[in-house]
């Protein structure tokens, strides 16, 4: 395995354990039984790779491999072991955030490798990074973060276009992988902490006057 193939194995597995926990920390949250945590942990990490996958008309990634479902186990024993710890909101956030960076780079990769231009890579990194969360949210009732005012789904896509400028310019994968993850980790935890959001298209209601 050369050092390229190893690099984004290694950040899909991080991905996965990342997403893995986030969604198993939500749905603990919730007061869901280990399985049901299993399960929200598993469809987040899984979700938006798997619409990737069907979208370009590809075989669905975790069915080629079990260590996807093994990664989540690993995922769930890390939570009842260090429940203490991850109870924190900010944990969650953390996780989610890495999550987030990392499978906008598998995504745009993957999409590479089948011969689509860098313009489909960009939006199936978008898919990848921002469905599984869509998903683990609804399964937990709450809005999904990519619907609130959150900088989300918009980290993935500077992070899309970090990526591609970075590939303009001749740079490894591993350079392109990394300059990728971190404009969208650094853009998400800056609009976190100071609160910045994308405009909000409100409806003007005309009151009619006396």
């Amino acid at each position: 395995m050369d050092v390229e193939l190893t690099f984004l194995f290694v950040i899909e597995v991080i991905g996965t354990i990342a997403f893995a926990i986030s969604g198993i920390r939500m749905a603990a949250a919730k007061h869901f039984d280990w399985f049901g945590a299993y399960t929200v942990g598993l469809v987040t990490a899984i979700g938006g790779g798997t619409l990737r996958d069907i979208l370009l008309d590809i075989p669905v990634f975790w069915m080629q491999t079990w260590w996807y479902l093994a990664v989540t186990g690993i995922s769930l024993g890390l939570v009842i072991l260090f429940r203490k710890v991850l109870v924190k909101t900010q944990i969650l956030f953390v996780f989610d955030t890495i999550g987030l960076g990392l499978f906008v780079v598998i995504g745009i990769q993957k999409t590479l490798d089948v011969d689509y231009p860098m313009w489909v890579a960009i939006v199936m990194g978008v898919v990848t990074g921002a469905v599984g969360g869509v998903i683990r949210d609804i399964l937990v009732n709450n809005e999904p973060l990519l619907f609130q005012r959150d900088i989300y789904a918009t980290a993935c896509l500077a992070g899309g276009l970090v990526y591609w400028m970075m590939l303009l310019a001749g740079t490894s994968v591993m350079a392109q992988g990394l300059a990728c993850a971190a404009t969208v980790i650094v853009i998400r935890l800056l609009a976190v902490r100071y609160g910045w959001s994308l405009p909000v298209l409100v409806e003007e209601v005309k009151k009619n006057k006396p």
